[in-house]
């Protein structure tokens, strides 16, 4: 039996705990580091924020540019040809034309405070090319050069408010740029309206004598006053035959084009009026309709020239 005499001194005691306060320590060090996955970060390899030609990020706050630079870090170039980052695209001004408008359409979408997702979704539809959708024109109205870099698509009711509100819009935007875009109208009366379908035939029965632009005018101009009577009186303002347009206004040819229309946007999975359709591409609403057109005129191929021919030998 062990004496309280044979114990250790108040040196030996101080000394064991010394021993064991370190073992602790080292213990809990080994400890913490397990909970937290390994060893702690190097603050160098955090994400470096992007600065990149052409985008204005100095109103950002710290966190839209971390949110900024890590998207164009991590998106690919809109161009499959081009397999590097929209970041590392624009600073090495590789050839994609398209790099610089996805970088701006994502420094917009920061700045509106949209989430991971919503970005994500954003570049998809304006950007990916599996988005475009083939839309076959046929004999739709248009207007603007077969030619034209850029095809703008647009379902629409003329009885649609936000229809009419948008038609100056597209009139502007067509005007300024005739010898690039063809506009295209494709129609999609609803069945809330109760005039659509009867305003639509009679843009239809206009066509059919080549006025159809002009009824469009007429239409959304007056669309509180889409009777019948109305569209007669319409009809003898642009210098239509009102008998033939009477006729068309109820021919089946004239149902046959508003059914193709109709299949068409179910097929397209068009949502509601209006809806467009930029070089195939849905348009966000969020995006600015006028740079969204001018960026796929900047981006377009340039025409090849024919050689010129040479002058003739003296």
């Amino acid at each position: 039996m062990t004496s309280r005499r044979s114990r250790p001194g108040r040196s030996g005691g101080r000394s064991a705990r010394s021993r064991g306060a370190r073992l602790l320590a080292v213990a809990m060090g080994a400890l913490s580091a397990a909970c937290a996955g390994g060893p702690a970060a190097d603050p160098s390899r955090a994400q470096a924020d992007v600065e990149l030609p052409g985008i204005d990020t100095r109103e950002f706050t710290p966190r839209e540019k971390r949110e900024f630079s890590r998207y164009v870090s991590e998106l690919a170039s809109p161009c499959k040809a081009v397999a590097v980052s929209i970041a590392q695209c624009v600073l090495e001004k590789r050839a994609c034309p398209e790099c610089l408008p996805a970088a701006e359409a994502i420094a917009k979408a920061v700045r509106d405070g949209m989430s991971r997702e919503q970005v994500e979704d954003l570049y998809k539809n304006r950007f990916d090319t599996s988005g475009v959708k083939d839309i076959p024109l046929d004999d739709s109205p248009s207007k603007g050069p077969a030619s034209a870099p850029v095809t703008v698509v647009e379902f629409a009711d003329f009885e649609c408010p936000f229809c009419q509100r948008l038609a100056p819009v597209l009139d502007q935007l067509w005007e300024k740029r005739k010898g690039a875009v063809r506009f295209v109208y494709k129609f999609l009366p609803l069945a809330m309206h109760p005039h659509g379908e009867l305003a639509a035939r009679a843009a239809i029965a206009a066509q059919a004598q080549g006025k159809f632009w002009e009824m469009h005018d007429r239409l959304f101009a007056n669309a509180t006053n889409l009777e019948e009577s109305d569209l007669e009186r319409y009809a003898k303002a642009i210098g239509l035959d009102v008998d033939r347009f009477r006729a068309d206004l109820r021919s089946t040819e004239t149902t046959r084009r508003i059914d193709a229309d109709r299949k068409l946007a179910d097929r397209l999975g068009v949502r509601g009026t209006p809806t467009i359709y930029i070089n195939g591409r849905e348009y966000e609403a969020k995006l600015d309709l006028e740079r969204w057109v001018d960026d796929e005129i900047a981006a377009a191929p340039v025409p090849a020239q024919a050689p010129a021919t040479p002058a003739p030998a003296r």
